[in-house]
């Protein structure tokens, strides 16, 4: 069976924060005083001025407890990853298979936003409890530029309708498509099986620095992956069945990725 070279109908779904792994966002000050906080989806009902004490106790407890502060606390299929940075603490509810890098670059980004203009507006979000409609709305506004590129891309959802219909075909296993930074925006697989996938191939996190451009691996149970770098903004992976010839998938392989450089093209 050979692979279409058709691609997608131009036909654009786009893209909303319904569609993400992150769930919520929660900005406090340095004595768990939640100021700001956000929902992405409807999946957990989190009360902001619950949450932010509990965190801020716990950081405080491993502080004390083990010498430092925990950054991640993994719940099940969720985790909260806490960011300390200055005056402020940036918590984020998401799933486990959001990838952290990504989120560090985020949130250094609405922190450097958010810094210049409490500097101008001389707020001091550390001795006072901040209810500020007009700070709320610069931080809306901050919060969608940043991820705006994520989250409304249409080239990313021609590329997303393409690696669907790729998974039709017997000899894939499973797609995944990753970000410069290692995020996961589309997945042939359901969660769970990501998850697990994730944990065994742990090479993700280091794609952002264009140290691999091409790899192979084979996976506990014989399935096999073939994944490549793409004008070093996405990483494409295929895993293959394990009696599917090497040739066959690096064939599968350069066909697929010079259709996803094609939509990059256009």
């Amino acid at each position: 069976m050979g692979i279409q070279d058709k691609l997608p109908l131009s036909s654009i779904i786009k893209r909303s924060f319904d569609n993400t792994n992150i769930h919520n966002l929660f900005i406090f000050n340095r004595s768990g005083v939640c100021f700001y906080g956000k929902n992405f989806t409807d999946y957990f009902k989190v009360e902001k001025n619950l949450v932010s004490p509990f965190i801020t106790a716990l950081m405080s407890f491993s502080k004390e407890m083990i010498g430092k502060k925990f950054k991640t606390l993994e719940m099940g299929d969720v985790k909260f990853v806490i960011f300390e940075k200055g005056l402020l603490n940036y918590n984020i509810l998401c799933d486990t298979i959001e990838n952290e890098n990504f989120l560090e670059d985020a949130i250094s980004k609405i922190n450097k936003r958010l810094s210049i203009y409490m500097s101008k507006k001389n707020i001091n979000i550390d001795k006072q409890i901040v209810f500020d409609v007009e700070l709320n709305g610069v931080i809306e506004e901050i919060i969608a530029d940043t991820f705006s590129s994520e989250f409304n891309s249409k080239i990313e959802e021609q590329i997303i309708e393409y690696m669907k219909k790729v998974t039709g075909f017997d000899e894939i296993d499973g797609t995944i498509l990753l970000t410069d930074r290692g995020k996961v925006i589309y997945s042939s697989y359901n969660k769970l099986d990501l998850k697990n996938f994730l944990k065994e191939v742990e090479f993700r996190v280091k794609i952002h620095n264009n140290s691999i451009l091409k790899l192979f691996y084979t996976l506990k149970d014989k399935r096999f992956i073939f994944s490549e770098y793409v004008q070093s903004k996405y990483f494409i992976i295929l895993v293959f069945h394990s009696h599917i010839k090497f040739g066959m998938a690096e064939h599968y392989l350069t066909r697929i990725v010079n259709a996803v450089k094609k939509i990059l093209l256009d």
